[in-house]
């Protein structure tokens, strides 16, 4: 199984899973999982589809938010602090490294109001730099 990363209490990051890894994830305490990936990003990369079918029969939810490299927007920002709202307990997003998912969540917090300087304390700890979307996490957590 990918490695995961825990980023705080309610989010962990993990590099592409695979449908045989969803039992254990739900196993681990996690109420729902967030694809960041799109389909066909790689060649043998597991379909959303099959993710979701697995994460549904071990009673998960399952959400996709897919970003490309054309980078965040302000509609996957928001889908992404929805679903991270909308679960229960424990959610594991997920993207080819866990990059993407990190710095998706960490766009969705500052937007929600987390303060930059916590989220990147936050991402360091679990091995993701931030430094890259600094301005945008700013500008995020003032409002603009």
């Amino acid at each position: 199984m990918a490695t995961i990363r825990k980023i705080d209490d309610h989010i962990s990051v993990a590099p592409q899973i695979a449908p045989e890894d969803v039992e254990e994830i739900a196993a681990a305490g996690f109420t729902a999982i967030i694809n960041n990936r799109p389909d066909d990003e790689d060649a043998g990369q597991p379909a959303g589809a099959a993710v979701r079918a697995a994460a549904q029969a071990a009673g998960l939810v399952y959400t996709e938010v897919p970003v490309t490299q054309a980078g965040f927007s302000h509609p996957q920002i928001d889908a992404m602090a929805a679903a991270m709202a909308a679960s229960p307990g424990p959610v594991l997003a997920y993207c080819r490294s866990g990059t993407r998912s990190c710095n998706l969540w960490a766009l969705a917090a500052a937007k929600s109001g987390g303060h930059p300087d916590t989220l990147m304390a936050k991402a360091a700890a679990a091995g993701y730099d931030l430094t890259g979307i600094r301005p945008l996490l700013d500008a995020l957590a003032s409002g603009r």
